[in-house]
């Protein structure tokens, strides 16, 4: 009776992978394809994809600064003086102003306005007269500027702003490039992943069914009396051990499993019944490490330390901001324009047609700041944190190169544990099987074969997990220094 749950034990380990494909469709994927998958649909890459386009939306705006303004006004007064004389006058005003990329303000425009009443005159001893009045004026084409020569002159916020947003445009192409290396490199990460579950499952499987016929053995050898009892028992527990190992190993491989349709997939729910099928074999093909290699493309490759550069180019023009609102406010300005002016508003635009009456005015205007408090001290808070960000980016740099030289390591170390795991694994299956024969031929004990099984299985795990650390070192060199596009042949680009 036991045999037989033993054996109904096996047959449903082994039948739980074709359960698991039968449960939904099957896609066999290459790691190529899975990159592909996940450059379409990745929701990390989608987010971050939207950063350009924003910041080239904020940029258009700053620029917007610069867009002219039409300026149009209507009005009407009415006065009364106590001498009982009463007017009223009715006043246009349009115009075009705004400000230019070198800080200069503008305004171009016409002006008119119509005066008319009534005014009492004296003609006499306690007589007066109540007498109309109409006046017209006209100022056409006036034009009037404000030109900075000091403060605001080379540069003011809104050229600050336009150059910031100009780089938040790099940064952010920079930033979906690095989400774009960190996604890949999680793909890959889970892709081999899932190969060494699948194949550790087999080996478990394997190591089961081992542990499984060493019971069916020790049973018949207990029934002939020819072994003790207690070595059954002690086969039997390598065996319950074996198919708990077995569960680990298949929950594990379904977690794996499952992240890596999340990294594929924008909707989960068309992935959760389907499983991945990897076409690709772990192999331990040799490369060349060179930290010093590595190094350099790092410093020149990786997103971040190329934003963080762009950032001190940003921190250097806000010093330079601050330290051009510390000088004195010296304006130029100017103004000329056409005037007229008449009974009528005919006859005054008719002066202002013939240019009869020009006008024109320059002038200087100084405003010193006394004390000047808020700029120095704002000129010192930008110099501080130019300072701060220039020991952050040596901080940032300096990790960079531990990352790098970590990673070459561990890629070296893996190349290195493969060949060792392969070696251990042939050596303890020659062991296992000399040991089943001395087993056979009575020369040696259970317990000394359920320990050589328990060592191969430990060996092949590690000789598999050894391949997929290898293979999984070798694309956290390429994200930390910065070639992961260029090693999975991905050209990206940014409209």
């Amino acid at each position: 009776m036991r045999f037989l749950t033993l054996a109904l034990t096996v047959l449903l380990a082994t039948s739980a992978i074709t359960l698991r494909a039968e449960s939904g469709p099957v896609r066999v994927l290459s790691l190529d394809d899975c990159v592909k998958i996940a450059l379409e649909h990745n929701l990390n890459i989608q987010i971050e994809r939207m950063s350009p386009d924003l910041a080239e939306f904020n940029l258009r705006a700053n620029y917007g600064t610069y867009e002219p303004a039409l300026t149009l006004s209507a009005a009407h007064s009415k006065t009364e003086s106590t001498s009982s004389t009463k007017s009223e006058t009715d006043s246009l005003r349009g115009a075009i102003g705004g400000f230019l990329p070198w800080g200069m303000d503008y305004s171009l425009g016409l002006r008119m306005s119509d005066s008319y009443g009534t005014i009492l005159n004296n003609v006499g001893t306690n007589l007066f007269t109540r007498n109309p009045f109409e006046d017209a004026t006209a100022d056409a084409g006036f034009f009037q500027l404000s030109q900075p020569l000091l403060k605001d002159f080379l540069i003011d916020r809104t050229r600050l702003e336009i150059y910031i947003s100009k780089n938040r445009i790099k940064t952010s192409e920079l930033g979906l490039r690095q989400q774009i290396m960190t996604t890949i490199t999680q793909v890959e990460e889970a892709y081999y992943g899932l190969i060494y579950a699948e194949e550790n499952v087999k080996v478990l499987e394997k190591a089961l069914q081992l542990a499984e016929q060493l019971v069916a053995d020790q049973r018949r050898r207990v029934e002939i009396g020819s072994l003790a009892p207690l070595d059954e028992k002690q086969a039997e527990s390598q065996a319950a051990a074996s198919r708990a190992n077995l569960l680990d190993a298949r929950s594990g491989r379904d977690t794996v499993h499952r992240k890596l349709k999340g990294l594929l997939s924008d909707e989960y729910s068309e992935w959760m019944q389907a499983t991945i099928q990897p076409t690709e074999t772990l192999k331990a093909v040799p490369q060349p490490f060179d930290v010093g290699k590595s190094w350099r493309k790092g410093e020149v490759s990786r997103p971040d330390l190329i934003i963080a550069r762009i950032e001190l180019e940003n921190s250097d023009q806000s010093v330079k901001l601050s330290q051009n609102q510390k000088l004195p406010s010296l304006d130029i300005v100017g103004g000329a324009g056409y005037a007229g002016a008449g009974s009528e508003f005919s006859s005054a635009f008719r002066q202002v047609r013939r240019a009869d009456y020009p006008y024109y005015s320059y002038g200087l205007g100084m405003t010193i700041p006394l004390g000047n408090t808020v700029a120095r001290n704002n000129y010192k808070k930008a110099k501080i944190s130019r300072e701060q960000q220039a020991l952050s980016y040596k901080q940032l740099e300096q990790s960079v190169l531990i990352a790098i030289e970590n990673a070459v390591a561990d890629g070296r170390t893996s190349l290195e544990r493969t060949e060792a795991t392969r070696q251990a694994a042939l050596y303890a299956e020659a062991a296992l099987k000399a040991e089943q024969l001395k087993l056979d031929s009575g020369k040696s004990t259970s317990f000394q074969v359920l320990e050589l099984q328990s060592k191969l299985t430990s060996a092949r795990t590690a000789e598999i997990r050894a391949l997929a650390d290898y293979n999984i070192a070798l694309a956290v060199i390429a994200l930390n220094e910065g070639s992961t596009l260029e090693r999975r042949n991905v050209t990206l680009k940014v409209k």
